[in-house]
């Protein structure tokens, strides 16, 4: 048997001037917005930054205690991973099936990848 692959997609936090943020890793690292959410009556206004993070607005969050919103994690086998989790005893979520919350609290969010882009992702070396 085969382990499956994966890696981390996005970590999600929350921040207190998402604006801020936006800025910093645009005009700083250069990573633009991939995906942006309107606020939710139950969660902030989101923004995804290119191959990074995921900023959650919260105007009230004073730092650096539950900073953590959750893991994103690129899956080459998403069913497979699911009920290994499951038999882990990793809870759901009520936002759907891929949304685990594991023992001491944190939450991952398994994200089928595209056929090979696991293997592309883990093949780059960040220090070469």
């Amino acid at each position: 048997m085969s382990l499956p692959r994966a890696y981390i997609e996005h970590v999600a936090i929350q921040v207190k001037d998402i604006d801020w943020y936006v800025r910093f890793f645009a005009e700083v690292l250069g990573l633009g917005i991939r995906a942006e959410l309107a606020a939710q009556p139950h969660i902030g206004r989101q923004v995804w930054v290119l191959g990074s993070v995921q900023l959650i607005s919260n105007p009230a969050f004073q730092g650096p205690e539950a900073r953590l919103g959750h893991l994103g994690i690129m899956v080459d086998d998403y069913d497979g991973v699911l009920e290994r989790a499951a038999a882990f005893g990793a809870k759901a979520l009520p936002a759907g099936p891929n949304w685990l919350e594991l023992p001491d609290g944190l939450n991952i969010e398994i994200l089928q990848a595209n056929q090979g882009s696991v293997e592309a992702a883990l093949a780059i070396d960040p220090r070469a």
